[in-house]
């Protein structure tokens, strides 16, 4: 949903004349969702009623992918958790 969001404004920004390096800004500073971020969103939003904000869930799944590491001792890819 997002990539078609990304396309539409560049589309929209090329239409107008306006430099597609302005919209390309905001998603530069966002942060990617990685696997763990959308389980954690699905169960935020099946279970408890989307009662947790963004930097909540954020703060969660870094904290279960460091206590797993240190438990383990193995890195967790990128790819599941950043």
């Amino acid at each position: 949903m997002d990539a078609l969001k990304d396309f539409a404004n560049k589309a929209q920004a090329s239409a107008t004349g306006n430099s597609s390096s302005s919209n390309s800004a905001p998603a530069a500073g966002a942060q990617k969702e990685d696997y763990g971020d959308k389980a954690a969103s699905f169960l935020n939003k099946k279970y408890n009623n989307d009662k947790l904000d963004r930097n909540q869930l954020e703060k969660i799944t870094d904290g279960a992918r460091e206590g797993f590491e240190k438990i383990t001792g193995k890195h967790v890819p990128e790819k599941f958790s950043n």
